[in-house]
């Protein structure tokens, strides 16, 4: 008898999965024909810039349990490209592995702006991500949805339930780019919206989004949840 409860203990705890990390955040920025050659290399630079920058590289080691990102650009709705898949970031050598992924990408697309399209690419990300406590997307993009399905059809139809959609609304070409992410793509706990007012602001602004998404405040004022998957 006391085998039997030994065993069913065991296979109870095994039944949970152990966590890889404490938060899976997926990067998706745009590369729509609004953003020229020198507006993609902004911000492609400002992502590298961010990932060596001192503060966010210690909110990214620090603690326990590390972070896992990947990356994608996105423009029209079959027009999404991976430039780095899953990386455990627990150590400056991975986190520099990653930033080189990014820096040596070569832009794919220029096409219309798909917003909803890439939502759901990122969400199929994270269904394939190391099992962590939290799921962020985090979408920079300087325009409005302009082919397929709004971002609210999208959360209708597909199940965003455990992620946190955050956005970095660039504000080169739409005056209102803010007011539309904060009503249109933001979602789930937390969610917020940061705002870069040019391209040229993209790396400071992106660094401030990293850095308020990987704080131990923001992750710990969201409710404790059992990680999916």
């Amino acid at each position: 008898m006391l085998l039997r409860v030994t065993l069913l203990v065991a296979l109870a705890f095994a039944a949970v999965p152990a966590r890889a990390c404490r938060l899976a955040l997926v990067l998706g920025f745009d590369v729509s024909r609004s953003v020229d050659a020198r507006d993609y290399r902004l911000q492609i630079d400002g992502i590298v810039a961010a990932l060596f920058d001192a503060e966010v590289r210690a909110l990214i080691l620090e603690g326990s349990e590390p972070v896992a990102m990947a990356v994608f650009e996105w423009a029209g709705a079959r027009e999404h490209l991976l430039v780095a898949d899953w990386a455990i970031l627990d150590s400056p050598a991975a986190i520099d592995r990653l930033a080189q992924q990014v820096l040596l990408h070569q832009r794919q697309a220029q096409g219309l702006t798909a917003v909803g399209s890439a939502l759901s690419y990122g969400r199929a990300l994270l269904s394939r991500a190391p099992t962590c406590g939290w799921q962020t997307l985090d979408m920079a993009g300087d325009g409005q949805n302009n082919q397929g399905d709004e971002p609210r059809r999208v959360y209708a139809d597909e199940d965003f339930s455990d992620i946190t959609v955050n956005g970095l609304a660039i504000g080169a070409h739409e005056a209102g780019i803010l007011r539309w992410f904060q009503a249109n793509l933001l979602h789930g706990p937390g969610a917020f919206a940061e705002f870069a007012p040019t391209h040229e602001a993209f790396a400071e602004t992106f660094r401030r989004k990293l850095i308020r998404e990987l704080s131990e405040q923001v992750i710990g004022a969201l409710p404790d949840r059992q990680p999916s998957g």
